[in-house]
């Protein structure tokens, strides 16, 4: 039987957690039924992790990248296209919202038979100008009329898009992210974090992993730490993570004091090892489609404080297996990181229900992949008998 030509594209390799769940997606596809292809964007740190898997055939863009141009975004449109058409591609599975517009678009004009698109949370939101999210929607809706299966990761993404009318109903598919929940269980590694932190016996760590951009809203972390250190004045932050946002969260540093209290890793790969040293675990996101490091947090058995926003309530029972708050609403998080820094009962029952929870059959990584690959075999079946 002759082997399927599939086509991943999206935007960027960064340290993110879409850009984690596609390539472990890859790692693990049956290389004798598929040849795998990715298009992406020339630079990004998971570049070097693309390249050493075995079998992948990496295609690095010269035009494709995050921010809007209309001459590099026709390029990368023409780019993808003449790539699906030379490699013959029979499945392109977009994943980001950049790469979800174009290579859905470059598939349908190279007659691609199957045509599918992940939603790691939709390209518009409440925070952006009105006029701004009608054209994002209204793109997701050209789209959505070409695209045989739009993949969901949380159930409010499936709800939003359909409540904005991208799609029919029949179209969405929920397949969780999945992690190996293995590789955060290992507890014997908190000393060696801790020393590679700089933080002594009785400092208290706080800990976030975001790209610093302004849906993470990092630098809400940063006033969140100005003001616990009132209250517990051991307590230090990390916050691991990069981004347009770095100038202004080193001066809003400075300008808090907070210097030798807030520790800026940078992108750092190993986040089992830094979830080991934290005490507990912050996320100031505006807006989410379901964040994996929110999913790694439970599995490492450190007690979380997220902000109630996208999916992140389908994973984080409130007041059980950890706390959410408003967006924005930094007075409120405070109140709650505070009662988990000095009640060790309730945070060690958070850890419990956590790992409970994440040890769910939808969130392993096992699951995702077999929804995933069945999808692909049935989707395939559907497209030849069509």
């Amino acid at each position: 039987m002759p082997k399927i030509n599939l086509l991943y594209v999206i935007t960027k390799l960064e340290l993110g957690g879409a850009q984690k769940q596609l390539l472990s997606l890859i790692n693990n596809l049956d290389k004798k039924k598929y040849n795998i292809f990715l298009f992406t964007a020339k630079t990004g740190l998971l570049i070097p992790e693309a390249s050493a898997i075995i079998g992948l055939i990496l295609k690095k863009s010269e035009f494709l990248e995050r921010s809007i141009n209309p001459l590099k975004d026709i390029l990368a449109l023409i780019e993808i296209y003449c790539f699906i058409k030379k490699n013959k591609i029979q499945i392109v599975h977009t994943h980001s919202s950049k790469a979800g517009i174009l290579g859905r678009l470059a598939a349908k004009l190279a007659k691609t038979p199957l045509i599918m698109h992940t939603v790691h949370g939709w390209s518009f939101n409440d925070y952006q100008p009105r006029g701004i999210s009608y054209f994002y929607i209204f793109l997701e809706k050209i789209c959505a009329t070409f695209t045989h299966k739009i993949i969901v990761v949380s159930g409010f993404d499936r709800d939003k898009g359909l409540e904005n009318s991208i799609g029919r109903k029949s179209r969405y598919a929920l397949i969780r992210y999945g992690i190996d929940t293995r590789s955060f269980k290992d507890t014997g590694r908190r000393n060696e974090a801790r020393k590679f932190l700089g933080l002594t016996d009785t400092d208290l760590a706080v800990g976030m992993v975001a790209c610093f951009k302004p849906q993470k809203a990092p630098l809400d972390f940063i006033e969140l730490a100005s003001l616990v250190r009132r209250d517990f004045p051991d307590t230090k932050f990390v916050l691991v993570g990069d981004g347009g946002l770095r100038k202004k969260i080193t001066a809003r540093i400075k300008q808090l004091n907070l210097d030798g209290q807030v520790i800026l890793t940078g992108w750092f790969k190993d986040i089992p090892l830094i979830l080991s040293g934290l005490d507990a675990f912050v996320l100031t996101s505006l807006w989410e489609g379901l964040p994996i490091v929110v999913l790694e947090a439970m599995a490492a058995g450190v007690a979380l404080v997220a902000t109630d926003t996208g999916g992140i309530r389908e994973v984080v029972i409130n007041d059980k297996t950890g706390y959410l708050v408003k967006p924005q609403d930094i007075s409120s998080m405070q109140n709650r990181l505070e009662e988990l820094l000095s009640n060790v009962r309730k945070k060690d029952e958070f850890v419990r229900q956590s790992r409970e929870a994440i040890g769910a059959e939808e969130f392993l990584l096992s699951s995702m992949l077999k929804n995933t690959t069945e999808l692909y075999s049935n989707l395939w079946e559907e497209s030849k008998n069509a």
